[in-house]
């Protein structure tokens, strides 16, 4: 698979960020599929169907992320809890 520059996904990740922040889905038209211009885009860098999971394997690529991040782990599991618990 290709893999989208890491300036690529900071970019995506900022437009859809901005644009979440705004409501963008409950604005006009344009809005709207700027959103989901973006959502698609940021989809098919990460090789996701999802526009959270995109999000989520795009901050995991860019530099400075763990190799054992746990981020996709359920909220519900401590960090302190012992392993097997």
């Amino acid at each position: 698979m290709l893999m989208a520059h890491p300036a690529v996904l900071k970019d995506l990740i900022a437009q859809y960020e901005t644009l979440t922040l705004l409501e963008a889905g409950k604005s006009t038209p344009q809005a709207r599929q700027r959103l989901a211009d973006i959502s698609y885009t940021l989809c098919v860098a990460t090789g996701t169907g999802d526009a959270d999971m995109a999000l989520i394997a795009a901050r995991h690529r860019l530099s400075g992320a763990r190799p054992d991040d746990d981020s996709l782990l359920q909220a519900s599991v401590s960090p302190e809890a012992p392993s097997g618990v």
